[in-house]
């Protein structure tokens, strides 16, 4: 409790003007982003007129229908210069392929595929989110600002089947039996849940493209140019016409076309693991046919593109092996530079430096050269660090500097409620975003100046996420990161009035030295800096 009223503290002592941080010299690097999920129909509507499609006009539970939230909301929040104050460099939305058309009930109500995980047509994007011109100026203008997009691979299986929505065939899918996770088989080779047909990605025989989607395509007037895709894929891959190949191919041309950056790959665990291999393979060509087609638009030249795995359950305390029970799988290294780390929720409730010099030893031995995504809240995890929001300054500070990559989960800076009056399940971590607060409540406004100062400062220092992490004293609360020529050092819990710092073999004397929360100016005299101010929070950069 005590932690928590010092930390909720330093919103208060915040200046009200946001601080630009000084950029360090060192190029981006997957290992520190600092990274922004969103529920895209949650997030923000910009055109109201795509909000009801296919005649999805069913009543649906609480929070389980579409909402309007589009490509177009998040165009509007990067324009709006949004991400940037709040030093994101990448941002992950949910899917935004075409989803099934009906309704299903799962048992918590009716539910519309408002999240994007229940795929009707990998190829088209659904209208509720936008088309392909909104995605093309949302990666452009993102890009612009140093920004880069991760979209949602789903390829383990299709959406639900309902009454207007049909089975993909027997040679695509199984609808049975359903998983028991007690080990790898009924992990893998089964559904996920009833009615979730699951894709047979365990398989290379061939098999034709569905007849729902051939009509589809002819009906749209693109069949012929879609079969001549495909078939000049399996030409010059190789591959055999295996179900999880042609979703490989419809994947990887949001790469080749539109130039995304990455990829979250949805149910990770629930394939066998040369799938993600393979699908890795095919999405690295396609960025370099895209890096070749468009250097104008290229963001990182030397960037590859990134890949992050949700493997249900996995943490960093497993370091690069996921354990069935009855058998170990290494991700790391069947296509993935980084997983997603579920530890880090509970991980959080521990010691600045206990969690600190973890992750850093775990991160630079066992998992060097890869990295792990650390959360604090997410759309389908019911048990979050902070689910009541009591801790939302105690969540920036433990997220955004802990090493590995930070993943802002869209209403973590703004204190969005994770628990919804009326609504069932994970519905309740997917409210709208609470954009009314932003503007008109003093505390929101206050919190999210915190989080800006400490995400711009990431941002800006690589070293804060994929850095050597060095504890300098420890009462008061100094340690330093070091990344290649990228050096800083932080002060946390630290008293009012005058506080001093040893630096010796981090900045040299007569360095000049910027404090990145205050925006305080200092020399390194004797090896020391001192600065006086009543914060709690240091944030030292050279100036």
């Amino acid at each position: 409790m005590k932690k928590t009223i010092i930390l909720s503290a330093f919103a208060l002592l915040a200046s009200c003007t946001s601080v630009q941080n000084t950029p360090s010299s060192e190029p981006f690097t997957w290992e520190g982003a600092n990274l922004y999920f969103l529920v895209t129909d949650r997030f923000n509507n910009g055109n109201p007129n795509n909000d009801i499609n296919f005649n999805r006009t069913e009543k649906a539970a609480t929070l389980r229908g579409f909402e309007g939230g589009d490509l177009r909301g998040v165009i509007k929040k990067i324009d709006e210069g949004y991400f940037k104050k709040l030093g994101i460099n990448a941002i992950w939305m949910t899917p935004i392929v075409e989803q099934i058309h009906g309704a299903t009930d799962e048992g918590t109500g009716k539910t519309y595929g408002y999240h994007g995980y229940w795929t009707k047509d990998w190829t088209a994007l659904d209208p509720n989110f936008g088309t392909e011109a909104d995605l093309k100026e949302l990666v452009e203008k993102a890009h612009k600002q140093g920004i880069r997009i991760l979209l949602d691979a789903v390829i383990n299986h299709t959406g639900p089947t309902t009454d207007i929505d049909e089975t993909y065939p027997m040679t695509w899918v199984r609808t049975e039996p359903q998983c028991k996770y007690d080990n790898f088989e009924n992990t893998t080779a089964c559904t996920l849940v009833a009615n979730l047909p699951d894709i047979l990605t365990e398989s290379n025989e061939k098999a034709g493209l569905p007849t729902l989607l051939e009509k589809k395509w002819r009906k749209e007037g693109r069949y012929e140019k879609e079969m001549s895709e495909l078939n000049e894929f399996f030409v010059k891959t190789r591959y055999p016409k295996a179900p999880k190949y042609y979703i490989m191919k419809w994947l990887s041309d949001y790469v080749r076309e539109f130039g995304i950056d990455g990829y979250r790959v949805d149910t990770v665990k629930h394939t066998n693991e040369d799938v993600w291999k393979d699908f890795k393979k095919v999405c690295d060509q396609a960025f370099a046919e895209f890096k070749l087609n468009n250097p104008d638009k290229v963001l990182d030249k030397n960037t590859p593109f990134f890949t992050v795995g949700e493997v249900y359950g996995y943490g960093i305390s497993g370091k690069q092996l996921y354990n069935f029970g009855d058998r170990k799988v290494n991700y790391f290294q069947n296509g993935f530079t980084s997983l997603i780390n579920f530890d880090f929720k509970g991980d959080a409730n521990k010691p600045y430096e206990e969690l600190f010099s973890n992750y850093d030893k775990i991160l630079h031995q066992d998992l060097a050269g890869k990295t792990v995504m650390n959360y604090a809240s997410s759309h389908d995890d019911s048990w979050p660090f902070d689910k009541d929001r009591k801790k939302t300054y105690e969540t920036a500070t433990k997220l955004l500097l802990t090493p590995g990559i930070s993943q802002i989960y869209y209403g973590d800076e703004t204190g969005r409620k994770l628990t919804v009056t009326g609504a069932e399940g994970d519905a309740n971590l997917r409210s709208k975003m609470n954009w009314e607060d932003v503007k008109n409540n003093p505390e929101t406004q206050k919190l999210l100046e915190y989080w800006q100062k400490l995400g711009q400062f990431r941002r800006n220092h690589p070293a804060v996420g994929a850095g050597y992490h060095k504890m300098i004293s420890n009462s008061p609360y100094w340690f330093s990161r070091i990344y290649k020529t990228d050096k800083v050092v932080i002060g946390l819990d630290l008293p009012k009035g005058t506080k001093e710092v040893n630096v010796t073999g981090i900045f040299d004397n007569g360095t000049r030295i910027r404090d990145a929360y205050s925006g305080a100016t200092m020399p390194v005299i004797e090896g020391k800096i001192s600065l006086t101010n009543d914060n709690n929070i240091v944030l030292l950069e050279k100036d």
